[in-house]
This record gives C-alpha cells, structure tokens and sequence, in this order.
C-alpha cells in the first residue's frame, strides 16, 4: 500500500508530481453525470438493489423491450429496480430491437413498425417522462457510411440519413409528443457531420433533445477536451443553445473495473458536466465490470462510490499534464454546507504532491483533518473490501490558505480519496496498515507456460493486466509458475491471486511453499481467460524469503499477479458518519477530530445516515455505532436499538449492505464492523433435504457441498422444492441460497457475453411467492449465493422453490440466519 503523510522510507529520486485544487474555483454543482453504463442492469435484482442505490446512477442506456439484440436488459422490465434505487434516465437504443450485430440493414420501411411499437410502449410507461430516445446507433458505420471520405458518397448518405432521421423523429413524436429524443449517436466525433446535422435539424424543427456520440478509443483521453470544445462552437454558430450532452458509450476494456484508469474518464466528463455510460463490452448486469456477481464491490465499485459521494460543487483541478492518456489526473469537490473537501485521483504510480489551494479559514478553521484511502484494482470479478484508510492526520492550514497532502509509492491501477475536514481538538486515531508486497506473475519463475501482453494503449479493448502482462498456456502437466517472496516476520498472510480461468468448471492449482507438500486450491469460473478474478488464501511464513509455487491441477488457470499481505487478527472497518449518505437535515460536528478524524454526524428525529457495510460472506459480524447516544439501525427490513459502543451480532449478506442509523438525537462518528462471516447459530440444509415434487430431482455432483444438488426445478407450476425449516425464535430471517446455473443465448455476437438469468418464486409457508433472481455463475458448478429476508414463525416452517413458466436455478443447499443474532 502507498505510505502517506509522512512518506513510507527514503524519499523518490524523482520529485513528486503536483496535482493542485483550486477550492475558491468553482466548476458549477456536482452532477455525477459520468457514472453510467449501457446495459449496466440486465434484470430486476441484477445487480442487486444494495449495489446499485449506492451508485446514484444518472443514466443508463438498455434495449427496447423485447429487443432480440441481446437476452435481457430490456428497459422497461429494468426500469423498476432502476427507478426504485434513484436512478436517474434511461436511454431507450431503439435499433437493438434488431438481432444482428452490425444491425441487418432492411430499410426504414421495416424499421417504422418497430418504432412505432416501441415509442407505444414508452409513452405508455408511468415514467414515460425519464426515458431517452436514440432512433440511431452509430450511423456514422451502420446503415449510413457516414465516414466515407469520398465528399460526394458522404452527401448522398448523409442525406439519406437525414431524410430517416427526421421520419423517425417525427414518428415518435407523433406517438409520444413529449418524447425526448437523443442523437446523432456516432461511434466516433465527427466535426463534419456534426457541422451538417446541426443545420439540417436546426432548419426542420428535428433537433434532439440532448446530444449524444461515443467516445471509445484509448485516444479519448486526450481528444475528448477538443471534442467538446469544437462541438459547443459549432452550437454557437449555428445559433443553437447548448444541448444536453450525453457521452452514450465510452472507456475500453482495459479501462472498466480500474480505477485508476477510470478516474481519468469521469474526470474529463464532470468538469465538462456531461453525461457518460461506461460501453459494454462484456456481461449485462454487473454495471460495465464494476459489479461482482450482483452485489459485491470490487475496485471500480468503490471508486464510483467515492463518486457518487461528492457533494456541493466541483473545483477547479490541474494536473500535471491535462489531456494526455494515461496520466494523473483527478476531480474535487466543495460542499461549504458540510464543510468538507474532497479529491479523487489517480492514473499514475510513484509519489505525488497534492496541493490544495483556498482553504478557507472561516469554514476550515487553522487545521483540517487529511484523510486518504485507496481503491485498488481487484480484477473484473474480484471482490473488494471496503478501501483501507491509508492516513489520518491533521495537517496546519498555511498563512497562504495552501494545504499539501503527500501521496507516497501510489499504484498506477488504483484510484484514491482524500477528505479534508476541520480540525478540531484531539488527534485522529492512526489507521492500522498491514505490509503488503505485490509480485507479477511474468516476473516470477515460469514453466511451461507463455507471458502474454494485455490491456496497452495499442491494445486498449484488451483486458486489464497488472503490469500489462499476464502468464497463460499453463496447460502442461508440468506447467508452474514459482514466485520468490520475502516477508518480514513470522506470522500468518493473507495470499490474494489475480486468475483467470475458462474452462467451464473449477479449476484447481497446487499451491507448495519451499517444496513442501502442496495443498489445493479451487477457482471459480469467470468469464474468459483474462476476465481477472481474485482467489483469496492463507498461508504460515517465517521470516525471510520464500518460493511459492503454482502448480498446474485440474483444467486450466492464467496468473496475472499475487499480493502478500500481514494477516490481522480479524477484518475490520470504521464506516464514518459524515461521509455517509443522509436523509433529512442532519449536522456536522466537527469539534472533535478524535476517532476517525472526520467528525460526527448530528441526527435527530427525521434524519437519518445511510453506510455501504461490506461483508467478506454471508454470515454474522460485530456492529458497534460510535455515538453519544443510543441509535436505531435498520438492515434487511429488521430495526433494532443499538447502545454506544456495546456490539450488535447482525447477519450480513456478501458485499454490500444498506444500513441505515436514526436516533431521537445522537452524534454519531462512525460505524465500526468486526468479523469474518460467522455461521454459528444459523440454520443449514442440504438439497437432499428436501421434498421434490413434479420433474424436480436430487443429482449427483463432485461440486455440490454433500455430493448432489436440486435439478430440474421449475418450468412447471408441479416442480418445486420444500425446505422444512426450524426457527428457534419468530422473527426476520435472511434466506442464502446456494444455487448455480449456466444459461446463455449465444447470438453470434462479436464481444458480447449473452449470459441469462434464472429466476425462482420462493415461498414461505401460506404467504404470497417473492421472485428471486439468480444470474448466471459461469458455469453449472461453480455455486454462488444469493440472500433474501424472510419472515419466520417460530418452529417448522415450509420454505418451499419453483418456477411456473421456466426454470429454476440448480440449488446446492440453503442457510438461514436470523438478522439480529
């Protein structure tokens, strides 16, 4: 991890690069419009509410409904989660209603149907109000050709793309007058179009709503800026007020789930104030690789996060270079009201000056607290915990109103914060930072497998790598990669290891340290080879130097990168009040910077705090609420009394969890949680304890816990499974569900990663069927878990899966924890 405040050892040859704020150079307010995705959400639960809410997603683009393009993400049937989690407006991509992927060109006269049928449907829509129109997908390549450089070729085809788009804009206006419609939609910025399309529009009263292109190639990073520029002049000569701006599709591969490469994207946006959706290029449903499985974080997640936190007004950020690719860049914000600075940044490694300028004294006072921590990046479906606080320290306002906070040895993949808060009395409590090493899995001892090169700007759709390199080919029975490790003491380390693995079943690898016996471990499926996942691993060391040693198991593994970290006695985390979401119109204290350095949170009746609690797993941890008096905390729909400091045994499910903190009135610092997902006092039950009925059967499987699975459930309103359940006390339940399955619709697309969803109607004794959502696991053996509260009666109830119209997920076993344990 980077030392910060001080620097960790001697200072870099090198001097620190500069990346100044500028708090008295106001951008305008926050508008978090470049935390979108196109087809972020691929069904309702998918990625799950706890994932998404916390995001506060401005728009979204999904297919029309009933869209043969791809198997879901249909925008109408995700509406629901999305407006139900804050969302904000969804573009409707009409020309997906198609299934080939470019569209099959069969004329517009074929096309007018279909956009009859879905404008009907839009405007039929209670909030038909929040959608966004985009007739045309990337006109520029598709149906139109409008890049030729031949001038005359181009005149007659933007004509006829003319001629369509005002036909289509007037039909969906003559359907739904109020429509918002959004275009042209290039797949790349074109000023000669642009130039054109303006005029013609402007001329026949068919100008969209809100300005939409595609911002796809690693050159981005440094065009955008021109882009933009050039666009909004072209605005003012045609004498057009400034339109809505939404970057529909932007970012590579290599870009999603990095934050430091995606904090250089959102910066460019927000300081522009337009709109931006991350592109798919993968699986629909995890938020463009931010989301693992549905609801748990990982690097990217936290990043938007920390995103999605920004309050008040943006200011002005320079960077040490502006507009260039693969920089340190960054983006900050001043909420006067909160009395809080905060700076994100990142897209380079080494050690770097942050320099923030005007911090005001009547609103700061003569020190702040500097509080920074670290997104790093965990891979695409690697889970990441809540990120680790790297320094707390109060720092002297200068006579010149300049605050410098060092950042030491940062990681060019990671994205980190800083909070500037005001000092006030007492010392914050320094952050615990275990060692940590990292090692590249092409930099270690390789046999019989191949270094490959992933993710550079000259391959920027590549996947992301650490260092840019992974080891694959490791496909021989002698196949092995053997890292030289050194530790600095005896003791017990956490091993994390960047993989990836295709084969469409666990695959196993045999890990020895010195040539001792090797153990076995198991991964997961992900996607493809380089879709990054992360194994996480204990393991004994004594002091000094090591070899740890990969060997090839059953099916095949790719290494990116391992990292070593000093294990600690238990996973810890103080959530801080300030810094959480709010409802109503709670004060800030910050009289004392004792704690977490950031104050307190003041809540009275009516108010109350909203923390993104992470879990490792599904199980029990220790909630304590730092506060001057009692709170009431609500998680999976349970309310319970909390004392100060006295620990609450709460189930949480893994990843994210929405706990909300009210009190009649209470100073509330921090949310402090301890654990490692205890299952004792929970309930268990295999498959084979269940009652099958209809074509429902127990089958046998090496994978599964005890040797077998529910299979063939649902598609049948006669094929179900009945738990009998056993709750000690009445009361709220969280049902886990362990379940796998591997549906797709291969459609032949280029990129795109058809995975289906399952879903399964779970009820509990006489009441009304709740539908869950299972999304796909990557393959039908690898089983994942997916939580839902229940209401218990005391003694036996019946807990009973089907699925009337389709089928059900493969179900290992179930577990059920009461919420207050």
């Amino acid at each position: 991890m980077a030392g910060t405040l001080p620097a960790a050892g001697p200072a870099s040859a090198a001097d620190p690069q500069r990346l100044t704020v500028d708090l008295s150079a106001s951008e305008g307010p926050v508008m978090l419009g470049a935390n979108g995705a196109l087809y972020g959400l691929s069904d309702d639960g998918v990625p799950s509410d706890a994932a998404l809410e916390p995001l506060k997603i401005t728009s979204i683009s999904q297919k029309p409904e009933g869209g043969a393009q791809h198997p879901n993400g249909d925008a109408l049937t995700v509406s629901k989660s999305f407006f139900r989690n804050g969302g904000g407006e969804i573009n409707v991509m009409m020309q997906d209603i198609y299934a080939k992927w470019p569209y099959e060109d069969l004329g517009i006269d074929d096309y007018l149907p279909k956009v009859d049928k879905i404008a009907k449907e839009v405007a039929a829509d209670p909030n038909s109000d929040r959608f966004v129109y985009i007739p045309f997908n990337e006109p520029d390549q598709i149906w139109y050709k409008l890049g030729v450089s031949d001038q005359a070729q181009y005149e007659a085809n933007r004509d006829r793309f003319f001629r369509d788009w005002k036909t289509v804009y007037e039909r969906i206006r003559a359907i739904d007058p109020d429509a918002r419609i959004a275009g042209p939609n290039e797949a790349a910025y074109h000023t000669r179009l642009l130039t054109d399309f303006l005029a013609f529009a402007k001329r026949e009263n068919v100008l969209p709503q809100v300005m939409t292109w595609h911002e796809l190639g690693s050159g981005s990073l440094r065009d955008f800026q021109a882009h933009y520029d050039d666009y909004r002049a072209l605005e003012r000569e045609a004498g057009i007020a400034p339109l809505k701006i939404n970057i529909d599709e932007y970012a590579n591969r290599r870009d999603l789930s990095v934050p430091g490469q995606l904090v250089q994207w959102v910066s460019m946006f927000e300081r522009n104030k337009v709109y931006a959706n991350q592109a798919y290029w993968d699986a629909a449903g995890n938020m463009d690789g931010n989301v693992v499985r549905s609801n748990i974080p990982n690097g990217g997640w936290w990043f938007f996060r920390w995103y999605a936190g920004l309050t008040g007004d943006t200011v002005k950020v320079t960077p040490p270079q502006a507009n260039t690719i693969d920089t340190l860049q960054g983006l900050a914000s001043l909420d006067t009201s909160r009395r809080q600075a905060q700076v994100l940044l990142g897209g380079s490694a080494g050690d770097t000056d942050v320099v923030v300028d005007n911090v005001s004294r009547s609103l700061f006072g003569r020190t702040v607290t500097a509080t920074v921590a670290e997104a790093a990046w965990s891979g695409y479906e690697g889970r990441h915990a809540a990120p680790r606080v790297l320094a707390r320290t109060k720092v002297k306002v200068a006579d010149d109103g300049t605050v410098t906070v060092p950042l030491r040895g940062m990681h060019k993949m990671s994205a980190y914060r800083i909070v500037l808060t005001p000092g006030g009395s007492g010392t914050p409590a320094t952050p615990s930072v275990p060692w940590t090493a990292s090692h590249e899995a092409e930099e270690a001892a390789i046999t019989d497998g191949k270094v490959y090169t992933q993710g550079t700007v000259s391959n920027a759709n590549g996947y992301a790598a650490s260092g840019t390199k992974d080891v694959g080919s490791l496909n021989q029975a002698t196949s092995k990669v053997d890292f030289t490790v050194t530790v600095p003491k005896d003791g017990t380390y956490d091993l994390a290891i960047l993989y990836g693995n295709q084969s469409g079943t666990p695959a196993t690898q045999k890990l020895s340290i010195d040539g001792g016996d090797p153990v076995t471990l198991t991964y997961p499926s992900t996607e493809n080879w380089t879709y990054r996942a992360k194994k996480d691993v204990r393991v004994e060391l004594s002091a000094g130097t090591h070899t740890l040693t990969l060997a090839k198991g059953a099916a095949e593994v790719t290494l990116d990168r391992i990292d070593l970290t000093a294990h600690t006695a238990e996973p810890s985390a103080s959530y801080e009040a300030t810094l959480a979401d709010i409802g109503g119109k709670p004060s800030y204290d910050y009289s004392s910077s004792a704690g977490v350095g950031t104050g307190a949170l003041v809540l009275r009746s009516g108010d109350k705090a909203v923390f993104d609690v992470y879990a490792p797993r599904d199980g029990y941890y220790r909630v304590v609420p730092r506060a001057s008096a009692p709170v009431r905390l609500a998680l999976h729909g349970e309310t319970v009394a909390a004392v100060p400091g006295r620990p609450l045994k709460l189930y949480l499910v893994a990843g994210n969890n929405r706990v909300t903190a009210t009190a009649k009135y209470a100073a509330l610092r921090s949310l402090d949680v301890t654990g490692d997902g205890s299952t004792a006092g929970t309930l268990s039950y295999e498959g084979a304890s269940a009652t099958l009925a209809g074509g429902t059967k127990l089958v046998d499987s090496a994978h599964a816990t005890a040797g077998s699975y529910i299979g063939w459930l649902g598609n049948s309103a006669d094929s179900t499974a009945e738990f009998t359940v056993d709750a000690p006390t009445a009361g709220r339940y969280v049902l886990v569900v362990h379940y796998a399955h591997n549906d797709r619709r291969d459609n032949g697309h280029a990129y795109n990663t058809d995975i289906m969803s399952r879903t399964a109607d779970i009820t509990v004794g006489d009441g009304e069927p709740r539908k869950a959502t299972f999304k796909n696991t990557w393959s039908w053996d690898d089983y994942w878990t997916v939580g839902v509260p229940v209401d218990l009666k005391k003694g036996a109830n019946k807990v009973t899966f089907g699925n009337a119209t389709a089928w059900a997920p493969n179900i290992d076993r179930i577990e059920l924890g009461r919420v207050i344990g």
